[in-house]
């Protein structure tokens, strides 16, 4: 299934379904589409959501590391003093 954008606050499926992709209307349909689902899918659904979250932190801190090395606060210097530091704090066993 391929989504195309379209206007306004839908995203066109194919030439017979609209889909809404204004947040307040996608919500309650998620929420619905969810408690249909059988419980043996819920599994999977967790994974994904999860997967999702794991790529908007990764992207946050691709972007806050990106403005660290800008800032001048992220050298290589900096990072080998952090890492000697947390290596005498928290030795090897």
């Amino acid at each position: 299934m391929i989504l195309r954008s379209g206007e306004g606050n839908f995203t066109t499926m194919s030439t017979h379904t609209l889909q809404p992709t204004d947040p307040k209307e996608l919500r309650p349909l998620l929420h619905a589409d969810l408690d249909r689902l059988p419980d043996d899918q819920l599994q999977l659904v967790r994974r994904i959501l999860l997967e999702i979250e794991l790529e908007q932190v990764t992207a946050d801190l691709d972007h806050a590391a990106d403005e660290a090395r800008a800032a001048g606060r992220l050298t290589p210097e900096r990072i080998s003093a952090a890492i000697a530091a947390h290596r005498e704090a928290r030795p090897y066993r």
